[in-house]
Parts: structure tokens; sequence; C-alpha cells
């Protein structure tokens, strides 16, 4: 049940950020592809999807991250949340 939710949100922020599911499981740090991460990460957590199992999900798609990393993903999303107003529109269009 939770993975169809994964993959939606999945589909949906590889949508919004005009990326593609391949660029988005890549070990690529660049700024588009490690926000979109952090939003999927964030999304996951607002729907009660544990890190555990969203560490479990990254990495049948090939993206291994320890739960630290989904836990700091998540944090920044959060501030940047608090302190852009685009930032909560981004993530009520993609919930």
């Amino acid at each position: 049940m939770k993975k169809d939710i994964f993959d939606d949100y999945v589909n949906r922020v590889v949508h919004r950020f005009g990326i593609t599911r391949e660029q988005l499981f890549t070990k690529d740090k660049s700024r588009q592809l490690s926000d979109a991460r952090h939003v999927l990460y964030y999304l996951c957590r607002e729907r009660q999807i544990t890190s555990t199992y969203t560490k479990r999900y990254m990495g049948e798609h090939g993206y291994n991250i320890d739960l630290p990393s989904i836990g700091h993903g998540v944090r920044k999303v959060e501030q940047h949340i608090n302190n852009d107003p685009d930032y909560i529109t981004l993530i009520n269009e993609l919930k």
C-alpha cells in the first residue's frame, strides 16, 4: 500500500521538477536533483511513510541512502517552508 503512494509521489516530483525517474535515483548531487529527493522524503514523511520504508523504496530503485540523510532532507524542506512561501505552494501542489 505505501509503495503505491511512494511511486505516485515519485511521478509527481519528477514531473514537477522536470527530471526523469532515472535522474532522481542517481547519486548526482546537483541542487535540482537534491531538492527533488528532499521533497520526496518530506512528502513521504507527511503521509506517515517511515524513513525505513523510504530507504527501502529508494534502494529498490538503485539509490542507497542512510536514515540520517533522509532526516536531513526532511529538515531542509521544513527550513524552506518556513522561509519561502513558494515552497508551501510546491508542497501543496504535490500532495
